[in-house]
């Protein structure tokens, strides 16, 4: 049995509904016509009122209404404006359904731009008199989509089919049944002791407080953000110990404070060490600041700002990074750029050195009772493992022969 059921939103072809019915006797009918008359039913709600509100629409009650972050808020525009809205935007949310999402999904890990398969010419004008060499078009050579970054466009068009759900706009949210891209499995790269001793030492020859910055990052597992929101309050050099209860971020140029990433406050003991650069970078920041008559107070930043030398001012995450891959990037041979490398650094040392997961997770700051820590880190967390087993076998009683 065969019925059409309108034009596909994604294929642009003809969609039908299927099904088949064996057997020729009256039951075969009566099933065959019940059938006949759900598809119709299904065909009419398509046609509907409620599923003429296209998916565009819904994105932007969607963004309205939705309880994000800024930064998150931010993202997710940029994926709704170049890939979601151009492709979906004008299609009711009634005729959105798994299959059409995993069509989406397959053309976009083939090639982000969806193309036909067939070479063409990228175009970089298209208006008054087109110069290719002048407009440096290239042959298109597809570029398949990051996985990830599929998942992260799926997970936006499940939250706005979730609100129509809600909204009484559809009865079922296809996307929680659609296929999307597997997950790739972590693979952190932690620099080597020794390369986290070059790293060390090269910060400390850029200055002082570069160096005490990467330093504490290395030795604790601070997530960028937070170094850069630190206040002196939070930090307690007599008790060694240092509070972590917010983070700095930045959106379009502009920085504030937030809540940490799991929303929890987490205390981290200092080694004496650490507590000693803090003492000195402490003293650092009085003396800087006393040149320009200004006095320290416990609610400034740990880390000043490098642009504005203002400790009311904190080192914004964006110039941290970029800071420290263009000194990673130096080093010869170079080490990876990409500063969250000091956090798996800070983790694999202490796996490695046999803390239990439960203690390295809190150091982290990782929810979920070390299931985060674990997924992450597995390789460490076997190797440590087995360490634990061939020490507890090497203290068992000898057996005679």
């Amino acid at each position: 049995m065969v019925l059409y059921a309108g034009i596909d939103p994604v294929t642009g072809r003809r969609s039908y509904l299927r099904e088949t019915i064996k057997g020729s006797d009256d039951a075969a009918w009566r099933k065959a016509e019940n059938t006949l008359t759900q598809f119709r039913a299904k065909v009419i709600k398509q046609r509907s009122t409620a599923s003429t509100v296209k998916f565009g629409y819904a994105i932007d009650e969607w963004l309205r209404t939705a309880d994000l972050e800024t930064s998150t808020r931010d993202g997710y525009v940029g994926y709704i404006d170049r890939v979601i809205k151009p492709i979906l935007g004008n299609t009711p949310v009634s005729k959105i359904g798994a299959r059409q999402l995993e069509t989406l999904y397959a053309d976009l890990r083939r090639c982000r731009k969806r193309c036909d398969g067939k070479p063409f010419i990228e175009l970089h004008k298209k208006d008054g008199d087109h110069d290719c060499v002048a407009a440096k078009c290239v042959r298109h050579e597809c570029k398949p989509m990051a996985a990830s970054t599929v998942r992260q466009i799926h997970s936006i068009i499940s939250g706005v089919l979730n609100a129509a759900v809600r909204w009484e706009w559809i009865d079922s949210n296809p996307a929680k049944i659609a296929q999307r891209p597997k997950q790739k499995p972590p693979e952190p790269d932690p620099p080597s002791p020794a390369d986290a001793a070059r790293l060390v030492e090269a910060a400390f020859e850029m200055s002082e407080d570069w160096g005490t910055l990467v330093w504490l990052v290395m030795t604790t597992g601070m997530r960028r953000a937070e170094v850069a929101g630190l206040r002196w309050s939070r930090v307690d050099l007599d008790a060694e110990v240092i509070e972590i209860r917010r983070t700095y971020v930045q959106s379009k140029g502009k920085g504030k404070e937030k809540d940490t990433k799991t929303h929890q406050m987490r205390r981290l003991a200092l080694d004496s060490e650490t507590v000693a650069l803090l003492r000195a970078h402490k003293q650092y920041c009085r003396d800087e600041l006393f040149k320009v008559g200004v006095e320290l107070t416990d609610d400034m930043f740990v880390f000043m700002s490098a642009r504005t030398a203002d400790a009311r001012v904190p080192y914004s995450p964006d110039a941290i990074s970029r800071r420290y891959k263009r000194m990673a990037a130096r080093l010869n041979p170079p080490i990876d750029t990409h500063i969250h490398a000091l956090r798996h650094f800070s983790a694999t040392e202490l796996l490695t050195a046999g803390i239990d997961l439960r203690t390295v997770a809190g150091r982290l700051g990782h929810g979920g009772g070390g299931a985060t820590t674990l997924r992450v880190y597995a390789a460490w967390v076997a190797a440590s493992d087995r360490k634990a087993a061939e020490i507890l076998g090497s203290r068992m009683p000898k057996r005679r022969d």
